[in-house]
């Protein structure tokens, strides 16, 4: 230590030069001293450092010479105060305010800068507020340092008089101006609005109006559209634009998306949670499809019913139907359908598939697969 060790200390904090501190310590002992008292205070109340054993201050071989330099300019500029008289306390609430607002600054590590300077509107307005409350408490601590505050209070008084009457003549022109503005802002926000929508209708509703005015004698073709043209409608008007892609939710409604156009079959489908895609999921999703392409062929009904359901520790998938049924037991051998497709694509990744059916009572399939 070349004295006590704080200005290595403070510098090590700071992720500064020692040089640097010592030049702040030197500058603030000719404002009356408070260099000084800023250095004992350090000294006294914070620890020392259980690992400096060799501070930074030793570390430069040139810490005496640059002690001596600073005490000279530190005396120099003493004498030169005391003979111009011109005392620093006029100064030096802005000299200590600066230093603490730079101390904070530097405390604070990026990501809390980041924070502070990104607080929205709200924020902005608050730090305006404070600078502007700052700056008017330097201004005012300044003046009365010289002697001039009176003079500032009443200008500052005569000042704002001028202001309220201005205010008082032209607070009614611009009240209204600003209220015309909001309107004629809202107004324009609702004719984007309406644009938006009305070419919406004209892509999406209209033209599918118009294949079905085309497609009139084939009821089949008719269904499909009017199915597809509700899936995208009810998915604009309430839901989310589209599910996330590679997720079990995205590829689920691709999957449905398919049946339909494939089918023209109408599957109503609600998916809770999500979750990225992967091989079992992929396999799951491969045998909910083929469930349901079962169901289209099979049921012989206009609808079909899919849940699936994200769990903790499983995902669980649904298809059911109440089509005419069969016996599971009596399926031949040769049909593949559910046997290799939805039950053994299932089990040899890890999950399992549950087919519950019977004559006139309609078709459950159950996909079940753990989650890792």
């Amino acid at each position: 230590r070349v004295v006590a060790g704080v200005a290595a200390g403070v510098a090590d904090q700071l992720h500064l030069p020692v040089l640097v501190v010592r030049i702040a310590f030197a500058v603030l002992a000719t404002a009356q001293g408070v260099g000084v008292v800023a250095y004992a205070a350090l000294w006294f109340l914070v620890p020392l450092d259980p690992q400096g054993a060799q501070p930074a201050a030793r570390r430069s071989q040139h810490a005496w010479v640059q002690l001596v330099s600073l005490g000279a300019l530190t005396l120099g500029g003493m004498l030169l105060l005391s003979s111009a008289r011109a005392g620093i306390a006029s100064v030096l609430p802005l000299l200590l305010a600066a230093a603490g607002v730079a101390v904070v600054w530097r405390q604070a590590d990026e990501a809390q800068r980041r924070r502070w300077l990104n607080l929205g509107t709200r924020g902005a307005l608050l730090r305006a507020v404070l600078g502007v409350a700052l700056l008017l408490a330097g201004l005012a601590g300044f003046l009365a340092a010289r002697g001039e505050l009176g003079a500032a209070r009443d200008g500052l008084v005569s000042t704002g008089v001028v202001v309220a009457g201005l205010a008082l003549l032209a607070g009614p022109w611009v009240t209204g101006t600003l209220a015309e503005l909001g309107q004629e802002r809202r107004a324009r926000i609702r004719s984007q609005e309406r644009a938006e929508v009305a070419a919406h209708v004209h892509d999406s509703v209209l033209q599918t109006l118009a294949l079905i005015r085309k497609a009139a004698d084939d009821p089949r073709e008719v269904s499909r559209l009017a199915r597809s043209q509700e899936r995208e409608l009810r998915s604009w008007l309430y839901g989310p634009v589209q599910p996330a892609a590679g997720t079990l939710a995205g590829a689920l409604e691709q999957a449905v998306a398919a049946v339909e156009e494939a089918t023209g079959m109408a599957v109503e489908s609600v998916v809770v949670g999500d979750l990225p895609l992967d091989e079992p999921v992929t396999a799951l999703v491969a045998g909910t499809r083929e469930a349901l392409l079962n169901a289209a062929k099979h049921a012989g009904v206009p609808t079909v019913s899919l849940y699936a359901e994200v769990g903790p520790d499983r995902v669980e998938v649904f298809v059911r139907d109440r089509g005419r049924g069969f016996v599971p037991e009596l399926v031949p051998q040769d049909r593949m359908g559910l046997a290799e497709s939805v039950v053994g694509r299932m089990a040899r990744h890890g999950g399992k598939a549950v087919v519950v059916s019977g004559p006139g009572e309609g078709t459950e399939v159950r996909l079940e697969l753990p989650r890792d």
